[in-house]
């Protein structure tokens, strides 16, 4: 199979047409290693684009694309990164207030806190966050947040809830603990 890898790529076709591409993945950047976790291999691997695993790698989608591109013989094909465009937008929520840098958007601080989900825990369960998320978010009013706590950027995510229209925030406390919230506008 002869797949053109670019940013709006699948990290789910990628594997498939290139099997011991994720080795390599894996080595250029770690966090990719939730791959293996086959809960994630079957659900965010079929959704999630090279450039919001980038941007959960913390690594330049054009940067990963390249490697890919160079790793299955594509070296000069394509090179088109439209998904980078993406990455000036993590550092904002949807109000356009700052995500990573300063205090929290005033919404985090003043809606209560409805519930705190572990993606650790429920895909170590056999669980996938999304449907939990979504199942909670139908519980909430607008006063109310979500807070979900993951040890990687759960970009796939925050593009879903913000295409969805969602007030979405997310912070890095330290390497490998994140927390994203969300609530209804």
């Amino acid at each position: 199979m002869n797949l053109s890898i670019t940013p709006q790529t699948k990290v789910g076709e990628l594997l498939d047409a290139y099997p011991g591409i994720e080795d390599t993945l894996i080595e250029w950047v770690p966090a990719f290693r939730k791959l293996k976790n086959p809960i994630l291999r079957k659900t965010v691997a079929k959704v999630a684009t090279l450039d919001q695993a980038a941007r959960i790698g913390g690594v330049s989608t054009q940067e990963l694309v390249l490697k890919l591109r160079a790793a299955t013989g594509q070296n000069g094909e394509g090179a088109t990164f439209e998904g980078d465009c993406c990455a000036a937008l993590d550092s904002q929520d949807s109000d356009g207030e700052p995500e990573t840098h300063g205090a929290a958007p005033t919404w985090v601080e003043s809606n209560r806190l409805h519930s705190v989900l572990d993606a650790e825990a429920l895909l170590a369960g056999g669980d996938h966050p999304l449907g939990r998320t979504q199942a909670i978010l139908a519980q909430m009013t607008r006063e109310e947040a979500l807070r979900i706590d993951s040890t990687f950027r759960p970009a796939p995510l925050i593009d879903l809830f913000r295409g969805q229209g969602l007030r979405v925030y997310h912070r890095e406390m330290e390497p490998g603990r994140h927390q994203t919230w969300l609530t209804r506008p």
